[in-house]
């Protein structure tokens, strides 16, 4: 019951964090959160009674910096929403394709690399899309948002009193 997880909203309601019950309460009890959606149960000490928190809002604004999205596979993969970009096949085993070849002065940025299936990949080998004949369904931008916190996807399920806190 202690390790249920918990939401952890800035003051102005950004999500931040996923902690467990036991430290959503310490943050409760020392007044520095207040409870926003109610879990189901109680936790029991010797003296005190506390309802068991599902999300929770922090009495103060914590300032975090916002950097600059890391290029990697996965980053990649997410924006493209694990999409083939030349066939439009939604499918796990991607690869990450240059759209102006890096050996032809291609760089290896956000606008130049997509996500592709190995079929495509190959198909297009080392030309451009206008070369291979094929078509981007999307061009590559950088993503789009400043969010960096991601919940894991079997918390969403078990957790639908989150949806309303969670940007789409």
């Amino acid at each position: 019951m202690v390790n249920f997880p918990v939401l952890v909203l800035n003051q102005n309601y950004e999500p931040l964090n996923v902690c467990r019950v036991r430290r959503a309460v310490v943050l409760l009890y020392d007044g520095k959160a207040e409870m926003l959606e109610n879990g189901t149960g109680f936790i029991h000490s010797a003296s005190y009674t506390f309802p068991l928190p599902s999300v929770i809002r922090l009495a103060y604004m914590i300032k975090r910096p916002r950097p600059q999205r890391k290029l990697t596979r996965l980053e990649v993969f997410h924006r493209d929403q694990y999409t083939c970009q030349y066939c439009g096949k939604q499918i796990h085993q991607l690869t990450l394709d240059h759209v102006i070849p890096r050996y032809r002065g291609g760089e290896h940025v956000w606008g130049n690399v997509v996500s592709a299936c190995i079929p495509c990949n190959r198909r297009k080998a080392g030309r451009t899309p206008d070369e291979a004949g094929m078509k981007l369904t999307r061009h590559p931008t950088p993503p789009r948002g400043n969010t960096f916190f991601y919940i894991p996807h079997h918390y969403l399920q078990a957790q639908s009193q989150w949806q309303k806190y969670l940007p789409q």
